[in-house]
C-alpha cells in the first residue's frame, strides 16, 4: 500500500464504489487497491458466453467469469495463485474452454450454499482489498434493440450482431439488486463507472431496478471513465459525449458529474493495429462535454503494452484526489 497520509480522514477509510465488469475494470482495480480505501465492486452477470456462458447454463447459477477476473485484481496473494486463478484449460472432455476460478466459485456457490456466499469465501481465502458484489442475486438476460428493429439476445452476441445499438435492456422478471450493492453505493465517498464496454458491461449493472436511483440518491462525487478506443460491434465511431449520451438515454441524466477521459495521442502504428480490428481512439469532443455541464478530467490516460490499457496508478490518483475533494467538503 502507498504512504499515502490519511490521518486527516479519520482512522475509517474512503469507501469506494467501482460499477461494471471485463478487463478495464480490473486493470483499474489493480491501482485503485494500492490506495488506502475501502473498495466495493459491484460486478455484472450479464456474461452468458464461454466458460461462464456453459456454467450458467448447466449449473443454474450467475456468470462468474468478471466476477473471477475482479478478485483476482484484488487478491493480496502470491502472483502464482492469481495466475492459476485465471488458468484456462485446453484440453479434456467437458472441460477445454474453461477457468479455472469459475470452477471454483461453481463448487464454492454449492459448498457455501448460494453464490455471494461462495464470492465471501473465495474472496477470505485470497485476502481480497475489499468486497466483490454481483449486481443481482441471479444472472440477466441482456438483449439489444439494433437502429434496423432487431432485437438480439445474449450479452456475448451483442457485439457479433453487425449493427448499430439503439438501446439495450435487462428480460430477466423480478430481477432485484443485491442489498450489499445498494447498501454500498449509500454509504460510498465515492462512486466509479467503468472502463469497460458500454453496453454489456456497465449498462447492465445500472439496468437492475433500484441501482440508478440509489446512485443519485448517494452525496459521493461520481465519476464516469470513458474508454481509450472504441469497440467493434458496440460503440464504433463513438465520441466520448455520445458515450456519455448513452448512458443518460438508458437511465436519465445527473447519474455523475464527472467524466475522466484520456487526451494522449495515440501512435500511428498501435492505431493501425486497432484499426485492423475495427476500433479506433475514441475522440475527445470537449466543447459538447462543457455544454452538457460535466466536469473534464482529461490526462494522458493510455498505456501500450501489447494492448493499450489505462494507466491504473494515473487513474487511480485522480479518483483518490476527488474522494479526498468530496470528504474535505463534507467536514
Amino acid at each position: 500500500m502507498e504512504n499515502t497520509d490519511i490521518a486527516h480522514l479519520g482512522a475509517k477509510l474512503p469507501k469506494v464504489v467501482v460499477i461494471g465488469g471485463g478487463t478495464g475494470l480490473s486493470v483499474m482495480l489493480r491501482g485503485l487497491k494500492q490506495k488506502p480505501i475501502d473498495i466495493t465492486a459491484i460486478v455484472t452477470v450479464a456474461d452468458d458466453g464461454g466458460s461462464s456462458g456453459r456454467l450458467r447454463d448447466e449449473l443454474q447459477m450467475p456468470p462468474p467469469g468478471d466476477i473471477r477476473n475482479v478478485l483476482s485484481a484484488l487478491a493480496n496473494v502470491e502472483p502464482v495463485l492469481s495466475e492459476m486463478l485465471q488458468y484456462r484449460f485446453s484440453s479434456g472432455t467437458g472441460l477445454a474452454g474453461h477457468t479455472l476460478g469459475n470452477l471454483i466459485l461453481a463448487a464454492l456457490k454449492d459448498i457455501s450454499g448460494d453464490f455471494v456466499s461462495g464470492i465471501k469465501e473465495l474472496s477470505r481465502v485470497l485476502a481480497v482489498r475489499g468486497r466483490v458484489l454481483p449486481a443481482a442475486h441471479e444472472a440477466i438476460v441482456l438483449k439489444a434493440e439494433m437502429e434496423d428493429g432487431t432485437i438480439i439476445v445474449g450479452e456475448s452476441k451483442i457485439p457479433k450482431a453487425g449493427g448499430r445499438i439503439k438501446r439495450v435492456f435487462i428480460d430477466t422478471p423480478g430481477v432485484t439488486p443485491l442489498p450489499e450493492a445498494i447498501e454500498a453505493i449509500g454509504q460510498a465517498d465515492g462512486i466509479v463507472f467503468g472502463p469497460g464496454s458500454l453496453y454489456t458491461s456497465i449498462l447492465p449493472n445500472l439496468l437492475v431496478p433500484g441501482i440508478p436511483e440509489a446512485i443519485r440518491a448517494a452525496g459521493a462525487p461520481k465519476v464516469y471513465i470513458c474508454n481509450v478506443m472504441t469497440q467493434p460491434g458496440e460503440t464504433d465511431g463513438y465520441t466520448v459525449s455520445e458515450h456519455v449520451n448513452a448512458l443518460a438515454d438508458h437511465v436519465g441524466h445527473g447519474l455523475f458529474q464527472y467524466v475522466i477521459v484520456n487526451n494522449s495521442d495515440i501512435p500511428r502504428n498501435v492505431r493501425s493495429l486497432y484499426a485492423e480490428k475495427g476500433a479506433d481512439v475514441v475522440k475527445l469532443d470537449l466543447e459538447r462535454l462543457n455544454e452538457m455541464n460535466y466536469r473534464i478530467i482529461a490526462d494522458e490516460l493510455a498505456l501500450f503494452q501489447g494492448v493499450l490499457r489505462h494507466d491504473a496508478r494515473k487513474l487511480s490518483d485522480h479518483i483518490y484526489r476527488l474522494v479526498e475533494d468530496g470528504m474535505s467538503k463534507k467536514r
